[in-house]
């Protein structure tokens, strides 16, 4: 993207890191942890004024699976039977996805995510029992996607809300 997907905005000026909280928020999430990397000031400085705690991956240059153990090992000592794990860089993806998928019933071996059309994306449920296998697995660029690979994830479908699709390079946004 040319520069930290936590400081991109789009066209209009809207913060894809403020735009992800308002979505977790609106979409009924009761604690938003945010995991910041590269620039971690400068995005932080963002969020001043919003309830989130922000968690530094301070070894964020090995790639997501550092954020995602990051974020993991911000939560652990909670008392939370499940996360909701989503994604900066994904525009369309508002509260109405997040509180389909804050509205299910969960337990800590909860494993549940949104789909587009069939095809698995984000946000991603991920109950306590999991926790400890996902951030094993996370590790350079790879995220929860293998550990997810081997486990039965309910597939929720949120098609008919958004596209989910990620944007990773400026020419995916439209």
């Amino acid at each position: 993207m040319g520069a930290p997907k936590a400081l991109v905005r789009d066209a209009d000026g809207t913060s894809w890191l403020l735009r992800s909280v308002t979505a977790l928020r609106e979409g009924g999430c009761d604690r938003v942890t945010v995991v910041l990397g590269a620039a971690a000031d400068e995005a932080g400085s963002l969020l001043a004024g919003q309830d989130v705690e922000v968690v530094v991956a301070e070894r964020w240059a090995e790639g997501m699976g550092a954020s995602l153990r990051a974020g993991l090992s911000a939560v652990a000592a909670s008392d939370d039977l499940a996360l909701l794990l989503t994604l900066v860089d994904l525009p369309d993806v508002g509260p109405r996805v997040v509180r389909r998928l804050v509205g299910l019933p969960v337990t800590a071996t909860t494993l549940a995510r949104a789909a587009y059309d069939g095809t698995p994306g984000h946000p991603v449920v991920i109950g306590r029992e999991h926790w400890a296998g996902v951030a094993a697995e996370a590790h350079g660029d790879q995220g929860a996607r293998a550990y997810l690979s081997r486990h039965t994830v309910d597939l929720v479908e949120c098609g008919d809300l958004a596209t989910g699709r990620d944007v990773d390079a400026p020419t995916d946004v439209r």
